[in-house]
């Protein structure tokens, strides 16, 4: 089981976003070039965010992302599901199948730590991140 590099790049352009928006909306440009991602990665990525509702565009000059909602109302959990499937434990994606069509001797097991696994991203804001003083130390200048 391993979150993906799309999963961790959201995540860390859309808290990016949120400690640079005070200022306006934030370019893409200006993500990719503090965080060195990929321009046309993150705009896949934020194609998905919009739309699941985590950012909304602003077009025109000075235009770029912010978010849609507080960086309170927003959890980890809402940025890695909006661009991949939940983190699953499982080796059978959750169907009861994985040993030969059955349920395998430890099946709950690794259902538990998912859903383990999902509470906690669920349970962290961006806001709550936000709030860390080495996040703010690595988040870069404007």
């Amino acid at each position: 089981m391993r979150l993906s590099t799309k999963g961790r790049y959201s995540v860390t352009a859309i808290m990016d976003l949120a400690l640079h928006q005070d200022s306006g909306p934030v370019a893409l440009a200006d993500i990719s070039r503090r965080q060195n991602l990929s321009l046309s990665y993150l705009e896949q990525l934020f194609a998905q965010l919009r739309r699941h509702g985590l950012v909304r565009g602003v077009r025109g000059p000075g235009g770029g992302y912010c978010l849609a909602r507080t960086a309170e109302a927003i959890s980890v959990a809402d940025v890695i599901l909006a661009v991949e499937q939940p983190v699953d434990a499982t080796a059978c994606g959750g169907e009861e199948d994985c040993d030969a069509g059955e349920r395998c001797l430890t099946h709950d097991l690794w259902a538990e730590l998912s859903g383990q696994i999902q509470t906690f991203l669920a349970g962290i804001s961006l806001a709550a991140l936000a709030s860390d003083p080495e996040l703010l130390n690595a988040a870069g200048p404007e």
